[in-house]
Formats: structure tokens, sequence, C-alpha cells
């Protein structure tokens, strides 16, 4: 077994003692967190399923099953009105005591560690597949993953200057929501060969402008999407701390979808592939370490 397989499954077997063993029945599965259905549906399956949360929008036949809420709050009628047999939930849903609700109500629910790295996207394969009763279809799709994670990492492994990313969760009243450590962001620039332009706190925080000048990203990432969060380039680009910085003065950004770009999950080597070739597409082709995808 390749080394990585091999720590995902002590780490699958460590944090989810009770998934060595299958659900008595998941003929009809709830999955609440959306790389968890995405893995469901990787493994072959996805006609388990009849119900998802909110965070679900890919495959897109996801979007056929009923959408039972926001995964970080949920409501016990709500994901009881689908009439599970078994329910998969990443770690951070909740709150507690809709889960507490949940097992009081007799429905078996196990919960899946959220490891925002490759070794953590390997594990969350091996849990899944162990608490669907098909360990061995999970063992040869961490396989795969493990080796398109590898070529997606490669890509940038030998690059010198590495660039700077701030991510932007949102732009609010002028106010500029973004990335520290500890994040799927932070851990998904960071495999695409790039630097987290902010480390001095974890998780999201609103940036003053001297901090936006100081970071003096490169590059500006975002996630592709509508609503109240929604903020086009022009807006980023009208503050004047932006202006300030590299990235504000070439207008350097990349946007990718939310889900794509965040999940880790079964499409994370691509998400890797992709923003490591808009961070460094003309270098890499100079250096001839594009996979010729």
């Amino acid at each position: 077994m390749p080394h990585r397989l091999m720590l995902a499954a002590c780490a699958a077997l460590f944090a989810l003692p009770a998934a060595a063993d299958p659900f008595p029945d998941a003929t009809r599965l709830v999955s609440i967190g959306g790389s968890l259905t995405e893995i469901v549906y990787a493994l072959g399956e996805g006609e388990r399923l009849v119900g998802r949360d909110s965070t679900a929008i890919y495959p897109p036949e996801a979007l056929a099953l009923p959408d039972l809420g926001y995964m970080r709050a949920l409501s016990p009628e709500g994901v009881l009105s689908a009439g599970p047999t078994a329910l998969l939930v990443l770690e951070g849903s909740g709150p507690p005591e809709a889960l507490d609700v949940l097992e009081a109500a007799g429905v078996p629910y196990r919960v899946v560690p959220e490891d925002h790295s490759h070794e953590g996207i390997l594990a969350k394969i091996a849990a899944v597949g162990d608490s669907l009763g098909v360990p061995d279809r999970a063992a040869a799709l961490s396989a795969e993953i493990d080796d398109a994670l590898d070529r997606a990492e490669a890509l940038t492994r030998d690059v010198a200057e590495k660039r700077r990313v701030l991510f932007v969760l949102s732009v609010d009243g002028g106010k500029i929501q973004a990335s520290g450590t500890g994040t799927a962001a932070d851990a998904i620039i960071a495999l695409a060969g790039g630097v987290n332009a902010v480390t001095e706190y974890e998780g999201y925080k609103a940036l003053s402008e001297e901090a936006i000048i100081a970071a003096r990203p490169d590059v500006i990432l975002m996630m592709d999407r509508g609503g109240d969060h929604a903020a086009t380039d022009a807006d980023l680009l009208a503050s004047p701390a932006i202006g300030l910085t590299p990235a504000g003065r070439d207008a350097t950004i990349i946007r990718l979808d939310g889900a794509y770009l965040l999940g880790f999950g079964p499409r994370t080597a691509d998400a890797v592939t992709d923003l490591a070739r808009a961070l460094y597409g003309a270098a890499l082709a100079r250096e001839g370490q594009g996979d010729g995808r």
C-alpha cells in the first residue's frame, strides 16, 4: 500500500472507530457535506441517497435530491422528513443539539473528520467506503485520487518565486473578509504552490486597509458565486488599499467555483491543477511542467 494511503487508512480508523463496520442499513442515506456527497457518487453508490445539504451541488444529479438545509444549521425535522436509515455527517456540521435529536430518533450517523489536506481527502474516502460496506471500491478510488493529487502538486514543485495570494471571502460595505491560516482556502493555496498573503490570524476576518497593503498580494483569489456575498472585480479594485497592492495594480483576480475550489473531495486534484495554472501558467509552460491537459 502506498505510504499516503496507509496514513489515510490509519487516520480513518483512529478518527472514526465505528466506521470500520458498515451501517446496518444504508439503503436510504442522507449525506451532509458536499465532499461526502461527491464521494458517495464517485464510489458508485449514489442510488442510496435520499437527501443532501445545500453545500452538495455536484455532481449535477445531486441537485435532484431533497435539499435538507445548510450543514451548519440543520433542522432535525427536515433531515427526518427524508426517512433516512443512515446519516453521513461531515465534521463541523450541526448544531450539536440537532445531531443529538437525530441520534435519539434512532438514525445511525457517523461524523467524518474534515482535514484540508491530501491525506485528509483519502481518509474521507476510506471512511465513506467503510460506512457503506465498499472498502475495495474506496481503496481503488483513493489510489486514483492519490496519484492525481501527486501529479497536481508536482506542477509547482520547482517554482522558485511563489506568488502571494489573498483569498477574499466577501466584500461587505467596503470591508474585505479574507482568509488567514487553518482554512480550506489556506490549504488549497499551498497545494497549488502559492503562499497565503495573510498569516497573522486563523480563520476569516475583516482586514483593515493597512493589513491589506501589508499583505502585498500578487493575486486575489475568490469564489465565483452570486448572492449577498458577491462582489464584482470592479467593486474589489475600487478599494484604495487593494489598488496599492501588486494584485490591484495589475488587476490580477482569479475566480473558481467555491465547492470545486474548497471542497477537498474527488475533484480537488483538478482544482489544484487549475489554480496552479492560473497562478503560474506561463512559467509552467516555459519550464515544461504542464501535463498536457
